[in-house]
């Protein structure tokens, strides 16, 4: 499952890592991999948010044909993680609010550009756990954006898609 070719995130910069970023992904089939493959996978990925100063990480940027993503929340200071740590399979957002929320957005398969999107201010979350165990989550704000955004990658959608106003950070040496 993890291979050479997932050591790097794939962007739309390449053509090539845009076929499986605008694919929906299949369902995760916990029947085709150890236990030892599914904690192998979910160490990998979040390896890969952290070495990459994500807050969220969907199986496709790393290549891989699944529907599994993992998520934690930023230290309000915008340096390092605070709280739980999900790792969340075949998720499927089973209600959104009504009441949206505007702020910006960016993503590692789109470095350096950031806009503005709306989303649901709370969601509620079901899928499995790396022990094929059921969840059930009901989220707010930046969680629940986090959850949004990482479910749009397993449908092959990005932010920039519906995102408003958007622009470029370049990155600092400093």
């Amino acid at each position: 499952m993890i291979q050479e070719k997932n050591k790097k995130i794939y962007t739309f910069s390449e053509k090539k890592d845009q076929i499986i970023l605008r694919s929906v992904l299949d369902p995760f089939d916990f029947d085709a991999y150890s236990q030892k493959e599914i904690d192998a996978l979910v160490r990998h990925m979040r390896t890969m948010m952290v070495r990459n100063n994500g807050i969220g990480l969907s199986a496709n940027q790393i290549g891989i044909n699944a529907r599994v993503f993992v998520a934690q929340l930023p230290k309000k200071n915008g340096r390092g993680y605070e709280g739980k740590f999900y790792a969340v399979f075949n998720p499927v957002l089973s209600k959104r609010s009504l009441k949206k929320l505007d702020d910006e957005e960016g993503c590692l398969s789109i470095p350096g550009i950031y806009g503005s999107i709306k989303r649901a201010a709370k969601v509620t979350l079901d899928g499995f756990d790396k022990n094929k165990r059921k969840v059930h989550i009901v989220a707010s704000g930046m969680l629940a954006r986090i959850f949004q955004h990482e479910i749009d990658h397993l449908d092959g959608k990005v932010f920039a898609d519906s995102a408003k106003d958007l622009f470029t950070i370049e990155k600092s040496n400093y």
